[in-house]
C-alpha cells in the first residue's frame, strides 16, 4: 500500500515558555503542504524479520533505528502483535533538518497505513495518541487540515472550529526554499527568549493576509537569523520578489513565502542556486 506523506509550514511561532520537563509550550499555526514523500508498506513474502526498512532519495544521517518511521513500526506493533512482519520503502523528498515536519509526516503516514491495512480499527483520537508519543507535531499529520497548535505543539484545534477561514491560501503560490545548512533543535531554542505578552495566534492569524507581514511572527527567526544571515536574506529577497507573507518554518532551515501568483521570476531567482531545495506549488 502506497502513501504520500506531505510536509507542513507555520504561519507563526511564538514560544511561549520553558515547562519543567525542558520543553517549551509554544503557539503556531500548522498549514499543510503538497511536498510529498512516498512511502510503501508490503507483507513480507518470506518473514525472516519484523521490518526490513529501505530508503531512498535525500539521504537520512543516523541508523535506520533510529528513524521515526521504525519507531512507528515497533510503537504499534508492541500493543498489536498480530501486525505480520512487513517491508518499507521509504523515498525521501521532503528536506531534513528543514522544519517542515518531515519525520514526523513519514512516521505517522505509517501509523494510518498499519491501521488501514491490518484493520486494526485506530479512529482519529487515538492515531493522534500514538502519533504524539512519537514527536510532538506528529499528531497534526492525521487529520492534516490547517490546526492551531499549543503546549508542546500536541495539543490541536482545527482552524475552522474557530471561525477561522484559511481557504483563500488554496489560491496562494506557495515558495518554499531550503538551503544546504541543517538546524538541529538543540541549536534552534539555545538562545530562544519565551514571551507570553502577546494576542493568542488564533487571534493574530485573523488578521487580513495582507497584514501577515506585520502580525505573525516565528520567534526562531530572532535567534538563527544573526547565525545563518543566509536564511535573512532568503526572506527579503522573496518579499523583493513580491511575496504579500515571508517568514521561517518551524525552527529552520527553510523559508517560504506566498505570492499572489506565480512568476518565472522566482525560478530564475532561486534555481540558479544548487544549493537550495526549492518547492513551488502549481
Amino acid at each position: 500500500m502506497l502513501s504520500f506523506p506531505n510536509a507542513k509550514i507555520n504561519l507563526g511561532l511564538h514560544i511561549i515558555r520553558k515547562r519543567a520537563d525542558n520543553f517549551h509550550d509554544l503557539q503556531t499555526v500548522f498549514y499543510p503542504i503538497l511536498w510529498r514523500d512516498v512511502l510503501e508498506i508490503l507483507p513480507q513474502e518470506n518473514e525472516t524479520e519484523n521490518l526490513i526498512f529501505h530508503l531512498s532519495g535525500i539521504d537520512i544521517v543516523g541508523k535506520k533505528s533510529d528513524n521515526l518511521c521504525v519507531k512507528a513500526y515497533n510503537l504499534l506493533k508492541k500493543d498489536f502483535p498480530q501486525i505480520p512482519n512487513i517491508i518499507m520503502h521509504l523515498h525521501k523528498n521532503i528536506p531534513t533538518g528543514a522544519g517542515l515536519g518531515g519525520g514526523s509526516t513519514d512516521a505517522t503516514a505509517v501509523l494510518c497505513l498499519l491501521n488501514d491495512m491490518f484493520a486494526l480499527n485506530l479512529d482519529k483520537e487515538k492515531l493522534i495518541y500514538y502519533a504524539s508519543i512519537l514527536g510532538s507535531d506528529c499528531a497534526f499529520f492525521v487529520k492534516n487540515t490547517p490546526q492551531i497548535g499549543e503546549s508542546r505543539g500536541e495539543i490541536l484545534t482545527e482552524t475552522n472550529t474557530l471561525g477561522i477561514d484559511l481557504g483563500f491560501l488554496k489560491n496562494k503560490i506557495f515558495v518554499l526554499i531550503k538551503p544546504n545548512i541543517h538546524i538541529s533543535t538543540k541549536e534552534a531554542f539555545a538562545h530562544i527568549t519565551p514571551n507570553d505578552t502577546r494576542p493568542h495566534i488564533k487571534e493574530l492569524i485573523k488578521t487580513p493576509f495582507s497584514d501577515w507581514h506585520l502580525a505573525l511572527e516565528n520567534d526562531f527567526e530572532k535567534s538563527l537569523f544573526p547565525t545563518f544571515p543566509i536564511l535573512k536574506n532568503i526572506k527579503e529577497k522573496l518579499y523583493d520578489l513580491g511575496a504579500t507573507y515571508a517568514s521561517l518554518s518551524g525552527s529552520g532551515a527553510t523559508v517560504f513565502g506566498i505570492f499572489e501568483e506565480k512568476s518565472d521570476n522566482l525560478k530564475d531567482a532561486f534555481l540558479e542556486n544548487k544549493d537550495f531545495q526549492i518547492f513551488q506549488s502549481i
